[in-house]
């Protein structure tokens, strides 16, 4: 006799295709509906590929059918094809329902600042979400998260993320000692970033906040090759250096068919501590230039305050500590922005990669470090 549980049963032994986990591990087993001897599946998947789609028609079929089913409807939804190209595209985490890539043309604009609280205001507004920090070379996520120290749990041949803030954690920086150099070669950042998507036991998360290295190199081709990315962000300070280099952030995301949801204009005006005072002693809003050239928002305009470099500092992020801050508020304000970015990629098909190929060269990117006055107010 055919009931729930038995179909469930069967159903588990349905592995998706190129994964080692079945579907309803997975969680697209979304409906199941008996008639008799007449069973009625419905999945939602993750690929566009009308061959995963008939692979797993054909198997549950099959499967069923060994049991007694005599009809067998199996209904798949799947996303859109993509605004891009009418390419299929690779996800090898494909729990994972987005992927946002923080990037940044230089360095010391405050990017994984940017990231840390833009995760952490995500999660406030409801969402499921994981921060990998794939700045190899310079993982500052875990002191960011106050998880300096912490070693992650090792389940089978799998790793299991770190759990700060409701917010499930990946970094070398916890997998190394401190003060550890890395001297890779290229295809071994490529390899490490496959691997944080692949083997790490991340949960069926909304969003995954990628931090990239600076530049645009081959940390930024891998991963745009191995997920789906469903929007970029580009960080930038309203310096015309920044700026310029993050012209090159946001031609990277083009050329890598990423939706671009926007710029966020870090250390844009610094706000008096004492007297709450805004000056513009970096400036402010030269962002909003280069955003209208290349047809994007943006999402944010982010003051410095000195929560912010103590919450940085200390595991203390602004964004939950210091909630009623001005700097958290516009960080909400940024999160509410990019959620919305998202559901329109979302509606309008997704995004691919199946046809980025390694061609991309690599820009080089500076360091700096940005030297301010006081505010100029009395006290």
């Amino acid at each position: 006799m055919l009931n729930e549980n038995l179909v469930k049963e069967v159903l588990s032994t349905v592995t998706y295709p190129g994964f080692t986990k079945d579907i309803v591990t997975f969680g697209f087993v979304k409906s199941i509906d008996i008639d008799k001897d007449r069973v009625f599946v419905e999945l939602d998947i993750t690929s566009s590929a009308p061959e995963v789609a008939k692979q797993l028609r054909d198997e549950i079929t099959k499967k069923l059918e060994l049991k007694g089913a005599k009809e067998v409807s199996v209904a798949i939804k799947q996303p859109k094809m993509p605004r891009e190209t009418s390419s299929r595209g690779k996800n090898i985490a494909p729990q994972i329902k987005n992927f946002v890539m923080v990037s940044s043309g230089k360095g010391g604009v405050g990017k994984s600042t940017t990231t840390v609280n833009l995760a952490i205001a995500t999660a406030m507004q409801g969402k499921r979400v994981g921060i990998l920090d794939a700045d190899i070379y310079g993982p500052n996520i875990p002191r960011m998260m106050g998880i300096e120290g912490a070693r992650p749990e090792v389940v089978g041949n799998k790793v299991k993320p770190i759990d700060a803030f409701g917010i499930e954690v990946m970094s070398m920086g916890v997998l190394m000692e401190e003060g550890q150099s890395l001297i890779w070669r290229g295809a071994m950042i490529m390899k490490a970033v496959e691997q944080f998507l692949r083997d790490i036991l991340w949960s069926d998360l909304d969003i995954l906040f990628i931090d990239m290295p600076p530049g645009t190199g081959d940390a930024q081709l891998t991963l745009a090759q191995s997920v789906p990315v469903t929007a970029g962000v580009t960080v930038t300070t309203p310096q015309m250096v920044s700026l310029d280099d993050s012209k090159r952030s946001l031609d990277m995301f083009k050329k890598l068919h990423i939706p671009v949801a926007g710029i966020i204009e870090n250390m844009s005006g610094f706000i008096c501590p004492k007297c709450g005072t805004e000056s513009d002693i970096f400036g402010k809003g030269t962002a909003k230039e280069v955003a209208l050239e290349y047809g994007v928002d943006v999402l944010g305009e982010i003051p410095i305050e000195p929560s912010v470099r103590e919450g940085g500092d200390t595991g203390r992020p602004v964004v939950y500590y210091h909630p009623d801050s001005e700097t958290a508020k516009r960080f909400h304000k940024a999160a509410s922005n990019l959620l919305r970015f998202i559901d329109k990629v979302n509606e309008e098909g997704g995004v691919s990669n199946e046809e980025i190929q390694p061609t991309i060269g690599v820009s080089a990117c500076s360091t700096s470090s940005n030297q301010g006055d006081s505010c100029g107010c009395n006290h």
